[in-house]
């Protein structure tokens, strides 16, 4: 488990939005809570991304699957490819429709913020309120159209302003596309853990066409994505005692291999879309099998 400085500890987490929010689901998903078949009160949970002002982005209610395809290998899907690109309500709408309902006790909440790096400073400052366990500094997005990617200035500088001006422990979101050799080292003071998005599209289909190529091509998860993932996971636990989140979670074996290489947490993330259930029975054969620590 990873445990904070402020004493909390957590091994399994939700990614970023794929429980809202609040962490509580989707609506589509509550069927599935009401069965016992998915069981939030097991993770902890990373809200989706918001931004200070709404942003648009790319997904529409009416049309979901427009940003978002599966991948498939011999006939079964093994992730996805979404370009979202941050649609969200913003920073005032969430804080007034959800930022003072969180209950972390209740629901263990990770804030998710994207921006620049004033932006970054005005959340983190007026979020110290929420009950937050922690907070993501989300550097990676690959579907914002902005220069996250390839600034390593803009990535350290947003850590150090929301770190300075938050109460809670700060995570950072690394990409593949990161320079996480200058990265880490300027960073590592600052924050609590190191976490993993998804890949960009050409990174693992360097000379094949994205079905999602009008939106800039997309960022790949699950299993599909496990080898860049978890070798950028090995890369960074070879960086910085910083504790990494190892994402891309798909099979009750992966923890069991992740594990037996000294990691400690694990995110589901886009298994949720295609095995809902999944990462609650997959958190329940482990508690039989290894005793908590805290």
């Amino acid at each position: 488990m990873i445990i904070l400085d402020t004493g909390y500890c957590f091994e399994f987490t939700t990614a970023s939005g794929a429980m809202g929010y609040d962490g509580r689901g989707w609506p589509h998903e509550q069927p599935l809570r009401w069965l016992g078949l998915l069981d939030t009160s097991l993770f902890t949970h990373e809200m989706k991304s918001i931004t200070l002002p709404p942003r648009k982005g790319n997904f529409r209610i009416w049309k979901p699957w427009d940003c978002i395809r599966p991948l498939w290998r011999h006939g079964d899907i093994i992730g996805f490819v979404n370009a979202y690109g941050l649609s969200n309500p913003g920073f005032d709408w969430w804080m007034n429709n959800v930022g003072t309902k969180v209950d972390s006790e209740k629901v263990p909440l990770i804030g998710s913020f994207f921006g620049e790096p004033n932006e970054l400073e005005f959340m983190a400052r007026n979020s110290n309120n929420v009950d937050f366990v922690a907070i993501t500094y989300n550097g990676s997005c690959p579907n914002s159209g902005d220069d996250v990617l390839s600034n390593t200035k803009k990535n350290i500088k947003s850590c150090e302003v929301m770190a300075t001006n938050s109460r809670h422990p700060l995570i950072y979101k690394a990409s593949i596309a990161h320079n996480v050799e200058e990265i880490i080292p300027e960073i590592e003071g600052m924050i609590a853990a190191i976490e993993i998005n998804s890949v960009p599209w050409n990174r693992i289909f360097p000379n094949q066409k994205s079905p999602l190529a009008k939106y800039g091509g997309g960022g790949v998860s699950g299993k599909i994505a496990q080898q860049l993932t978890w070798a950028l996971a090995e890369k960074i636990a070879n960086l910085t005692d910083v504790p990494v989140i190892v994402p891309s979670i798909w099979d009750y074996e992966d923890i069991e291999t992740m594990r037996n290489k000294g990691f400690k947490a694990f995110s589901f993330g886009s298994v949720f879309m295609r095995h809902p259930c999944r990462p609650t029975q997959f958190v329940k054969d482990d508690l039989q099998r290894v005793l908590p620590i805290c």
